[in-house]
């Protein structure tokens, strides 16, 4: 009863707040939050930076995969804590936050497990976003998609695999698709806020495509129905993203 208590006052809570949206530009592309049409960003961002970017879509906008209540406590809330909680951790350690944040990832090990955890968080989010698009997009003939058929079989068995990855995590984390050294795709999951970039990761690659199995991610609209929700995401992700990701790489 305590914790359905507790959750009760958060959400409560999280509804009152409404996030301040901005016009912003954001890889050459401008990205307004807030609006009811999302322009899909031309092009692949190479670094990440400390700050939290603006949403490339309203809350509501991938509504019904992703409900516009558990987009804002998402964004609002969690991901704002780990982007706030990153920075304090490298103004502590000494961290030049005019770098990208992916240097930090790439050898976490040196640094303190409030960096490893928030500055993943922090990563993994701004990626994720950026994963998503309102509609969804379908895989094209591109170099990634022929990439994905030699290595899987098919775009449906790709997704079978990934899928299982996401519902089979343990607890939480994510379901990768990620490119190792050679540029070969790769399909695997990672506990809590940890990522492929990652020195101390079991997994290691370029994460193109990132699916947050955390609990606040789904639980509003789906509860415990984790396999529900990794099904109805397929039909919100951005390919055109995630393949120009693998083009750049």
């Amino acid at each position: 009863m305590a914790n359905k208590f507790s959750r009760k006052q958060f959400l409560q809570q999280s509804a009152k707040t409404t996030l301040a949206v901005s016009l912003t530009s954001f890889a050459g592309a401008d990205v307004l939050a807030g609006c009811t049409s999302a322009k899909v960003l031309s092009s692949v961002p190479t670094v990440t930076g400390f700050e939290q970017t603006p949403l490339p879509y309203a809350y509501p906008a991938l509504e019904p995969v992703i409900d516009a209540l558990t987009m804002e406590i998402h964004y609002s809330k969690h991901a704002s804590a780990y982007a706030k909680n990153a920075k304090d951790a490298a103004a502590a350690e000494k961290v030049d936050m005019s770098k990208p944040i992916e240097e930090v990832l790439q050898s976490i090990s040196k640094y303190s497990a409030k960096m490893r955890n928030n500055a993943g968080g922090h990563y993994n989010h701004e990626l994720f976003w950026k994963c998503m698009q309102p509609g969804g997009s379908v895989p094209g003939s591109g170099a990634l998609q022929k990439a994905i058929v030699k290595t899987f079989g098919s775009i449906e068995a790709f997704q079978t695999q990934f899928s299982d990855a996401g519902k089979n995590r343990f607890g939480s984390g994510w379901a990768w698709l990620y490119a190792d050294k050679d540029k070969q795709l790769k399909i695997g999951s990672t506990p809590n806020q940890d990522n492929p970039l990652m020195d101390i990761s079991e997994i290691k690659g370029t994460p193109l495509l990132g699916l947050d199995v955390w609990e606040h991610a789904y639980y509003l609209k789906y509860q415990n129905r984790r396999a529900d929700y990794v099904t109805a995401w397929w039909k919100v992700v951005n390919w055109d993203f995630v393949s120009a990701r693998f083009d750049a790489l």
